[in-house]
This record gives C-alpha cells, structure tokens and sequence, in this order.
C-alpha cells in the first residue's frame, strides 16, 4: 500500500527545485523493498528551505495486521536521540552551566580516577591510570573510551554486557546504569580514538544532574515543546500504542516480529539519551527543519548561530577512517568527520557518496536516518523498524535517489 501528499506530481516539486519524475524513483524503490520482502514498510520524507518535496508511505506498520504506515506512526528511533540529547547539552553549555573541556567528574563524582584496560589479551583487572579525566567534549565525540557492551566482543564488552550495558539495559534508572558503568575501565584512554558507545547515554545523566531535571521532562520543556513535536518522548502512552510501528529482526533475507517489542511501554524510568526515544516523521521533520536553520524555529531560537555552527563542525582533525573503529556505529568512515553529536560530510569523493560538505546526519539502529544538507537546504528522513541498521544500504540508496532527484 501507498500514500502519496497529493498525487504524483505536486508543483511545489517543482518550485523546490525536484524533478517530480525523478522523485518517482524513490517510491518505486520503497514500493520493491516491501514488495520484495525485505521492509515491512517505511516512510520518507524531503524537504528544502523547510517546506515538504516528498512525503511518502510504503507498506505496513505492522505486517501480522495489515496496518498500514501513516503520517502518525510512531517509530523507535534508537540512536537519532543522540543528536536531540547532544543539542540538549549545548543548550546548558550557552546558559554557562558546564564547559565543553570541564571533567564530567565535576557533576559525577564516581568517574574520578577512572583507569583504562590495557586491551585484549590482558585480564580485565590489567588496568592503568588514565593520563587525563573524561571531558564532556570527549563524551559529545565519542572520544571518551566508553563502548557498548556486546556478548560476542572483547573481555570488557562482554563484561558490560553481562552487567547490563548494552543495547537491552536492565537497570531501573539511567542514575543507576552509569553509576555502574563508572566502576569499569575506560576501552582506551580520553581523547586517543573515536569508538562508538553509551557516552550519549552519560551526557543525558548529565543533563538531569546539572538541570535538576529528568532527562525526559528536560528534553520536553526545552525541545519537543517548542518545536511542537507531540508524539516524542521516551515511552509511548495507552492511548497513543495502536500507532507504534512493530520493531524487525532481520532474517533469512527477510524480517520476523522482534521479542523486544515494549521496551518503550508506558512508564519508562530508564531514559535513555543515546538510544530511548520515539518520534513519528513529521515530528523528527520539525526538529531536523530546526537543524537546517541553524538553530532557529518558528517560535524563536534553540541554539545560538556560533553554538550551532560548532555542532556541525568536524570534531576529529581528519575522517573517522584515522580515528575511529567501525562498532555498531551509525555511520561510514572515509571522508566523514564527526562533530558534536552528529556526522559530518568532509569529502563526498573520498566516501565515494554523492552529498554536499558539511552535510551532517545520524541514523538508528532500527534502519532509521536523516540528514541536513546546508548548501542545499535540504532535509532527508527514513523511518522503518529492521534491526540491524546494516542489513541492507537503505540509506545509501536513498542517498543517491535523493540527490539525483535534485536538478535546481
């Protein structure tokens, strides 16, 4: 099933600057990733300057009903929170109540003294000093030498996993989980490389000590509100469940309904700032609009123009391909830098990907996407529900379907 805004050819696909019959090309490409059995479905959206080129649904929100995807489906969107949590960090840096190169042992005392494992092949109590404290701008950049935990990785992941600390965290509250994570080494000492890891979820610990607020009544009062996004949050209501898109595993070539499927019920006490939010399209458009203006809404600023301009700067002092370690990460490495929550395009040649520099984007691990591009103007979002993200290059592929759309 199909859902188009208004039919094959809307004039403002022209005034946008898309060619309509070229955007076409990305329905038959939703239509054949559902036709085929690889999605349940999905949606996507385009804009540029803020206004809507493309707006299309494909298939179904859950596959055993025959729901299908609509404008109100709320999807997880796992790691896009980070970029909400990261923003929500520099909210408080220009109100002056932390600083970037500030120890977060200033607000959480227990990573104090932190010390780093020595590697694989040593005990994971072969540790020693780590040769500086953790910085928030460690923790914004992944620079900080906190990993996630993953059964199948090395000593310490599997150490973290076995405590809780990966992607099915079993602690009651997120105080409680990076109290936790703080009696662990460090995976390498802060500043050395970039490694993918819970170090959103330690900034949005941050945020509530520093705030005085739960991460989700922060991120409420301060973003969703003002941007008018309703259906974001870090659990989804009784009355809002029937509209919860089923989450996916990969398999076989094909997808079966995931046993993980409530982490998100109503009430949530563990929310997470690096992975536990939901949203629908049109919510995530609102705040990627935002990004696009550099900070500014409808309603007035989020985020001062110096501030903003920092976010989207390449953090790294070349491509994640010499800092970094591909783990569960979000993104390609060649020719991408990383900034202060979010990728950011260097050099389209050398990640072989059309695109703009400065264009920056996230993903979830659930196949979701965006990315802002301001040389175009232009915001591009995917929201389905496979686990894992890299079971197909969906977003490559959109990638290349957006851009060639663009002939003005």
């Amino acid at each position: 099933m199909t859902e188009t805004t208004g039919g094959a050819a809307l004039p403002i696909e022209r005034k946008l600057g898309f060619d309509p019959q070229r955007l076409r090309r990305i329905s038959h490409w939703m239509e054949a990733h559902v036709r085929e059995g690889r999605l349940s479905g999905l949606a996507v959206q385009i804009a540029r300057s803020g206004e809507i080129a493309f707006s299309e649904r494909t298939g179904y929100s859950t596959t055993a009903t025959a729901q299908p995807v609509a404008p109100d489906t709320i999807w997880r969107i796992y790691s896009m929170s980070k970029p909400v949590t990261s923003l929500a960090l520099l909210m408080l840096y220009e109100e002056g109540a932390v600083q970037l190169d500030q120890p977060i042992a200033d607000f959480l005392p227990k990573f104090a003294g932190i010390r780093v494992w020595k590697g694989p092949g040593h005990a994971l109590d072969a540790t020693e000093p780590a040769r500086r404290q953790i910085t928030i701008h460690d923790l914004l950049t992944h620079q900080a030498g906190i990993v996630y935990g993953d059964p199948q990785g090395n000593a310490l992941e599997q150490a973290l996993s076995e405590a809780g600390l990966d992607f099915d965290r079993q602690f009651e509250t997120m105080a409680e989980a990076v109290d936790a994570l703080a009696g662990f080494p460090l995976a390498f000492h802060p500043g050395d490389r970039w490694f993918y890891g819970l170090s959103t979820d330690v900034l949005g610990r941050l945020i509530e000590v520093i705030s005085g607020q739960s991460l989700g009544a922060f991120l409420k009062s301060r973003i969703f509100d003002p941007l008018g996004m309703v259906d974001t949050g870090f659990s989804v209501s009784p009355d809002k469940a029937g509209r919860l898109a089923t989450l996916y595993d990969h398999k076989n070539g094909g997808f079966v309904a995931s046993t993980n499927q409530d982490r998100c019920a109503a009430p949530v006490t563990l929310e997470s700032g690096g992975g536990g939010l939901v949203s629908t399209i049109d919510d995530y458009q609102r705040f990627a609009t935002m990004l696009m203006r550099r900070g500014v809404h409808d309603g007035g600023r989020l985020l001062g123009r110096k501030t903003f301009d920092l976010m989207v700067s390449n953090q790294m002092g070349g491509d994640l391909a010499s800092r970094g370690q591909a783990h569960f990460s979000e993104t390609t490495f060649e020719g991408i830098g990383f900034g202060l929550g979010v990728s950011v395009m260097l050099d389209p040649a050398k990640a072989k990907i059309v695109g703009s520099p400065g264009e920056f984007a996230w993903g979830g691990m659930a196949s979701t996407a965006f990315w802002v591009d301001p040389v175009e103007e232009m915001t591009v979002i995917l929201m389905t529900q496979l686990v894992p993200s890299s079971a197909y290059s969906l977003r490559r592929q959109l990638r290349v379907l957006s851009y060639q759309a663009l002939v003005d």
